[in-house]
């Protein structure tokens, strides 16, 4: 049974791993530990660096915003591939040393690009799941984001030992095989049996209204608390805490394995105690973790930080993804998955710049994570308050059919 499973769901799998490897795991993460060095080769200043890794969520909301659409209008296959091809590009176009706003036309291309296929490459996995399977499923597929930090962590650093050069291309070529597998999962997807049974269920469900735009809310201030160890994480151990290269490579490999068994535990939790509570833990668990750092910068609190704040990073898109499914249903499920992405991003986007120019008056990245851990302590309020929603709209929703 279990093997049937396996076969079964390999397109599905694919089709998700692949898809969220490269929308975030290579396209936002491998930039990470790219930046110091970018800056160490002089290719641009401290500022500069920032502002292309912020480029990536300008894109990235963007992206999100046009998602729905594009998948809509045109075969799932053309628009994974175009999305697959740009990322692609966007690294190996930046191989060699180039103007800032080259770089940032690349940047925002990857990000919008990246966009894309986190919310077309689960939704269609999500879709082509049956019903008893996509909490399993609903994890599995995030593992991507994890798998694109944990690779980047370990194999950036190795590629950097023979050039910048070296490692864009690199890059490029992983996107680009991880583009062919993603492709030959969607191909088989339109036979997958549980494709079209999911296109027969009927997906009604209460709770479409007040709970979702607090659920959204949520997902949007996550993207702040998303920001300091995904942009500025490794810089900030590396240069401003002088604790070397090796050891901020370290953590960002920490980073990397809590982001890859991130989804496996939240698999876990939901199964135990549902996707609502699950959601507040994996919020309550993150920002204490990006506060960690404020308070102590030992070994064990940098690791433990590293390792649940990667974690977080896929579990809470894994939970939202799964909360707004129990809400709204599978069909609906990317059009409003679309619409957390797009709110995900903008927050994410504003956080990024905003922490930028802070940055500069600052000259520390410290307060950059109290900001962000207040942050998710207001997105546990909202996610508290979207199970009162919940339970009204059911009870308005009972009574206009009795009536």
């Amino acid at each position: 049974m279990a093997r049937q499973h396996m076969e079964g769901e390999l397109p599905i799998l694919l089709t998700g791993i692949m898809a969220t490897l490269a929308g975030i795991g290579i396209a936002r993460f491998a930039y990470t530990p790219l930046l110091p060095a970018i800056i160490e080769h002089e290719w641009f200043t401290v500022n500069q660096g920032a502002y292309l890794g912020a480029a990536n969520l300008l894109g990235y909301f963007l992206g999100a915003l046009a998602a729905h659409w594009l998948s809509e209008r045109f075969a799932p296959r053309r628009v994974v591939g175009a999305s697959f091809l740009c990322i692609a590009l966007s690294f190996l176009l930046c191989a060699w040393p180039g103007t800032f706003a080259w770089f940032f036309v690349w940047r925002l291309v990857s990000g919008i690009a990246g966009a894309v296929l986190m919310v077309v490459g689960p939704s269609l996995a999500l879709a082509a799941t049956p019903t008893e399977r996509r909490a399993h499923v609903g994890a599995m597929v995030f593992t991507g984001i994890g798998l694109g930090a944990l690779l980047s962590s370990f194999i950036v650093p190795w590629l950097l030992a023979f050039s910048l050069t070296v490692t864009w291309v690199a890059l490029g070529l992983l996107c680009a095989a991880a583009g062919m597998l993603c492709i030959a999962g969607v191909r088989r997807l339109s036979s997958a049996p549980a494709a079209r049974s999911a296109s027969r269920e009927d997906h009604s469900a209460p709770g479409i209204g007040l709970a979702v735009w607090l659920i959204m809310g949520a997902y949007a201030l996550d993207a702040v608390g998303f920001v300091p160890h995904t942009l500025f994480w490794v810089d900030y151990l590396a240069r401003e805490n002088a604790l070397g290269s090796e050891a901020a490579a370290l953590q960002w490999g920490i980073f990397g394995f809590g982001a890859l068994c991130g989804p496996f535990m939240i698999k876990e939790l939901a199964h135990r105690v549902g996707w609502h509570s699950g959601l507040i833990v994996a919020f309550v668990a993150k920002a204490g973790a990006v506060a960690l750092p404020v308070f102590s910068l030992a070994l064990v609190s940098q690791s433990a930080s590293s390792f649940l704040v990667g974690a977080m990073i896929p579990g809470i898109v894994a939970l939202t993804s799964g909360r707004l499914a129990t809400l709204v249903g599978p069909a609906a499920h990317k059009k409003y998955w679309g619409q957390a992405t797009a709110a995900f991003a903008a927050a994410q986007a504003l956080a990024g710049y905003a922490m930028s120019a802070l940055y500069a008056p600052l000259g520390t990245y410290g307060p950059l994570f109290t900001i962000s851990s207040a942050m998710l302590i207001a997105g546990v309020v909202l996610v508290l308050l979207s199970r009162g929603a919940e339970r009204r709209s059911s009870f308005h929703a009972a009574q206009s059919r009795r009536s």
